[in-house]
């Protein structure tokens, strides 16, 4: 049995988290974090991980930017795994995070969802086919009116998934406002929408001259982010110190 904490237990995410452990046979949660706390929950919750005094084998984390310092400190003091799910990460956070990957399993993925990343995988040839025969290339992620960071996390993703595959020659463009001038064949677009309770859809498009080529994914419920951070929260029990991501968890 896998005994999960989980960070931001009484946010949106962490409400599906709960709700998903609890009809799992093979995980549990032993205890929340999480600064509100209104005696919902039927494990113990503390405001941060300085109070915490129990002891899980992996942390699945949907909290936010603020709390993930902290929590990487609190992983590599007490050898605790952990599935870092929180976005809008800076350099400087995503360097901590890889910092602790050296003495714990750390696993992040941009998104936790099955889809999202065999799109990444799929994107590979169909960029360098398309790019070759002189497609532009841009991406429209859209979510709901809540979400902090813009483009997203996903979004990047995908984009370093496309210029991986094209030798890393193109550059991002997030605003034309400012710009008079024609497009450069040698970047990619990638513009945010926020609006209504647009759970999450990205949309890949290749355009060329008299055809356009479209892949995208559309997610209709958070319970699928959740589900895949359940997943990983299992695979990562027991595994040596690394930088894992849900390729892994995949491939098993």
């Amino acid at each position: 049995m896998v005994k999960a904490i989980v960070s931001g237990v009484n946010g949106h995410m962490g409400r599906f988290i709960v709700d998903i452990v609890n009809a799992d046979a093979d995980i549990e949660i032993v205890a929340g974090i999480d600064p509100f706390d209104e005696g919902k929950n039927d494990f113990p919750v503390f405001p941060d991980f300085k109070s915490c005094n129990i002891k899980g084998d992996v942390i699945i984390d949907f909290s936010n930017v603020k709390a993930v310092a902290p929590m990487l400190e609190y992983c590599k003091e007490t050898g605790t795994g952990v599935v870092l799910c929180t976005t809008g990460l800076d350099d400087e956070l995503l360097a901590k995070a890889e910092e602790a990957s050296r003495v714990i399993p750390l696993l992040r993925s941009a998104n936790m969802s099955l889809g999202v990343n065999l799109l990444l995988e799929i994107l590979k040839p169909v960029a360098k086919t398309l790019a070759a025969a002189g497609f532009d290339i841009e991406i429209v992620e859209r979510h709901h009116n809540r979400k902090l960071d813009a483009p997203s996390g996903t979004a990047l993703a995908l984009a370093d998934s496309i210029n991986d595959a094209l030798n890393n020659e193109y550059k991002y463009t997030f605003d034309r406002s400012t710009r008079r001038e024609k497009r450069d064949r040698g970047e990619i677009g990638i513009s945010a929408v926020r609006g209504g309770n647009i759970v999450g859809d990205h949309e890949i498009i290749f355009a060329g001259q008299d055809e356009v080529v479209e892949l995208r994914h559309t997610a209709y419920s958070r319970a699928l982010f959740a589900k895949g951070a359940v997943e990983a929260a299992k695979f990562l029990n027991g595994k040596p110190a690394g930088y894992y991501s849900m390729t892994d968890v995949i491939q098993l």
